[in-house]
């Protein structure tokens, strides 16, 4: 669903409904330009030429009241990385229980962070983007059912959600865009507040399978392995029905004019070349009537155990009794043995970096803000740094 998304909202929004949904509105923007500070570096999506598209987006939001506590809502987005085409990437319907507790169903934001609901609303929070080094997963929804309980506990509030579904979408894993299934995707989150200071903490599980076809590197190994009959050792490589699970806890201050939130997140997909993910930031800020700045630090780590490395036998012995070395030709004496390969492929998924930022906001007006925000980027690995300079409008309408 294209730009007519957009246009359909439109002309829904002029239709008069007497004795049908009473329909509501609201829209969103981001109007977001960046560059990188040295040439030939490359961070968050910016280059070294001044782009006004990467971040920037425009959206709407329709909410209809069906009666009888139903409801409807749908989200159309269009991003300045897709040339601004309009896509459907919210549909579903809710029925309120009670009070407390409500149910939907449908294509909805999955919510693995503090900031999933609002992710992509900047005016909702102080930074240009959510720190990248924990909001690194490239899918953001999903389709399935939603359950969400409110309730006070002593001087507490208390919100859990549960979510059930499946994701199906291309998504940055062994490369920039692969097949990706999650199925069976089952988890909660659990939000408690009180006066100035809240915490969350979530969890989720979900069978992942995702498709090498996109890396002839990683589907040539795959072959090699099982050419050999190495079944067990391609099964440890390849993302296929493997379990998964994501974790996720943090806090939250809003104490007078002093801001403070932190985030760590855990991703780990089991018997596979993906690396297990730890990340954290922690973010400092203060308002000073309508301006804020803040600070923050980030820490990502991503790193297969040790125990996945030298897995694949160097020789195997055929029925014969004679001795095949495994490597991508046995015939070839300078031919790389497949365990070399493999163990390149596991190193090469590890990553370590570090990032510092420092911004502010300023609220010129009732529903906008500018922002400006410096990034320096340290590849721990490599010791490479890169340095970003954005700036831009959020508003809402």
């Amino acid at each position: 669903m294209k730009k007519s998304a957009i246009a359909l909202a439109i002309a829904l929004g002029t239709i008069s409904f007497n004795s049908a949904a009473e329909i509501r509105i609201n829209g969103f923007a981001s109007i977001i330009g960046g560059q990188t500070l040295d040439s030939d570096d490359t961070l968050f999506g910016y280059d070294n030429d001044f782009d006004m598209e990467n971040r920037s987006l425009f959206a709407l939001q329709l909410a209809a009241d069906l009666q009888d506590n139903l409801s409807a809502t749908a989200q159309i987005v269009g991003r300045g990385a897709n040339d601004f085409d309009a896509e459907f990437e919210w549909a579903y319907l809710t029925y309120t229980i009670s009070d407390s507790a409500q149910i939907s169903a449908g294509k909805m934001r999955i919510p693995f962070y503090r900031y999933s609901d609002f992710l992509d609303v900047g005016y909702a929070y102080r930074w240009i983007k959510p720190p990248q080094s924990v909001y690194n997963l490239s899918f953001s929804t999903y389709n399935g059912l939603s359950y969400i309980h409110n309730a006070t506990l002593g001087q507490w509030d208390s919100t859990v959600q549960f979510a059930l579904g499946s994701v199906d979408d291309d998504i940055i894993a062994i490369t920039y865009s692969d097949e990706a299934e999650l199925n069976n995707t089952v988890g909660a989150n659990w939000t408690l507040s009180r006066d100035w200071f809240s915490m969350r903490m979530a969890y989720f599980a979900t069978e992942a399978s995702i498709s090498a076809a996109n890396s002839p590197e990683l589907s040539g190994l795959l072959a090699g392995l099982a050419g050999y009959g190495l079944t067990q050792q391609a099964e440890d490589l390849a993302v296929e029905k493997d379990d998964a699970y994501f974790a996720a806890f943090g806090i939250s201050i809003d104490y007078n004019d002093v801001l403070f939130d932190a985030e760590f997140t855990q991703f780990e997909v089991d018997d596979s070349i993906l690396a297990k993910q730890q990340q954290y930031y922690a973010s400092v800020g203060y308002r000073m009537d309508e301006w804020t700045v803040h600070l923050t630090y980030e820490h990502n780590k991503d790193k297969n155990a040790n125990d996945e490395f030298n897995s694949v036998p160097l020789t195997i012995t055929a029925p014969n009794g004679v001795t095949i070395p495994v490597t991508t030709d046995p015939t070839n004496p300078n031919a790389p043995y497949l365990q070399t390969l493999v163990n390149s492929a596991l190193s090469d998924a590890r990553a370590e970096s570090e990032t510092w930022s420092v911004g502010a906001r300023y609220d010129f007006h009732p529903s906008a803000a500018f922002k400006v925000e410096l990034n320096q980027f340290d590849n721990q690995l490599t010791d490479q740094k890169v340095e970003l300079l954005s700036f831009g409008i959020d508003l809402v309408f």
